[in-house]
C-alpha cells in the first residue's frame, strides 16, 4: 500500500463509529500512520542512488540523517511523529491509547512528509 492509502485506511478508522473495533482503531490508526511514514521515509531514500543504502539502516539512524535531506524543521517534526506513534502502537495496561485528536494531528505531520516528499521528486 502506498502512504496515501495507509493513512486513509487511518483516518477511516478514527472516523467510522464500529462497535466490532471499537478498544482497538486507536493503536490499529497509529500503526497504519507509521507504516505511511516509514514508506514515505524509504522513498525519500529510494529516490536517489547516493542514498540508496539508507533503506537499510534502522528507522532512528535514518530519521537522525533526514534533517541533511529535508526542511530541518519537518525533520525534527517527522522524527518526534515517529516516536508518539511508535510509542502509541504498543499496549501498556497503564497507558491510556491515544485520543482521535492525537492521531488525527499525527496523520497530518506524516501527510506533509509525504507531500513533501512527492513534490522534492
Amino acid at each position: 500500500m502506498t502512504p496515501e492509502q495507509l493513512l486513509a485506511a487511518a483516518r477511516e478508522l478514527i472516523t467510522r463509529p464500529d462497535a466490532a473495533i471499537a478498544g482497538v482503531w486507536p493503536r490499529t490508526a497509529a500503526l497504519l500512520a507509521r507504516q505511511a511514514l516509514e514508506e514515505a521515509v524509504d522513498s525519500r531514500w529510494a529516490s536517489g542512488p547516493e542514498t540508496g543504502p539508507m533503506r537499510q539502516a534502522a528507522m532512528h539512524s535514518q530519521l537522525i540523517c533526514l534533517p541533511a535531506y529535508l526542511d530541518s524543521a519537518l525533520a525534527h517534526q517527522v522524527a518526534y511523529t515517529w516516536a508518539a506513534l511508535s510509542n502509541a502502537c504498543h499496549y501498556h495496561p497503564y497507558e491510556l491509547a491515544p485520543t482521535s485528536g492525537e492521531l488525527t494531528a499525527w496523520i497530518s505531520d506524516v501527510a506533509t512528509l509525504t507531500s513533501c516528499i512527492q513534490q522534492s521528486a
